[in-house]
């Protein structure tokens, strides 16, 4: 489990910033403009928005994006939850390469997708990446030869 849950002041500031990250958002290809905020384990929020590239394979996602620059700028450890906006009439979950990048930093973190409607998915990383690789694959497989 995360080392805590966020209040709902926090869930509430966590939207707000994937909200407003998404006005953010450099789409002029795909037009979807997404938004996350990531809150680490002491309690600092980190928004981030999915960056386009006319070479398609070289855009990132929003919440890579609020992953590398919190690591850069605020020496990310850890991260208890992230909530992820899509402007769609139903909440999107987190994409393969972005539920693999935020498995390094919270292999159990809280994750709350929200949309333009009334639905939203609240669920953990775990639930939507079983089985994951990660840090302890490598020290395990290290520690085995």
């Amino acid at each position: 489990m995360p080392q805590h849950t966020p209040t709902p002041a926090q869930w509430a500031a966590l939207e707000q910033a994937a909200r407003a990250a998404a006005r953010r958002a450099y789409v002029p290809y795909s037009r979807f403009a997404v938004g996350a905020a990531i809150l680490d384990d002491r309690g600092q929020i980190h928004p981030g928005c999915n960056v386009e590239n006319a070479s398609y394979g070289l855009a990132n996602c929003a919440e890579r994006t609020a992953i590398y620059s919190a690591r850069v700028l605020h020496d990310l450890q850890q991260i208890v939850a992230v909530c992820v906006y899509t402007p769609t009439a139903t909440p999107t979950s987190p994409c393969g390469a972005c539920r693999q990048v935020l498995n390094e930093f919270g292999p159990t973190m809280l994750v709350r997708c929200i949309c333009d409607g009334s639905e939203r998915i609240d669920t953990t990383l775990d639930v939507l990446l079983p089985h994951a690789f990660g840090p302890k694959n490598l020290s395990d497989a290290a520690s085995s030869t």
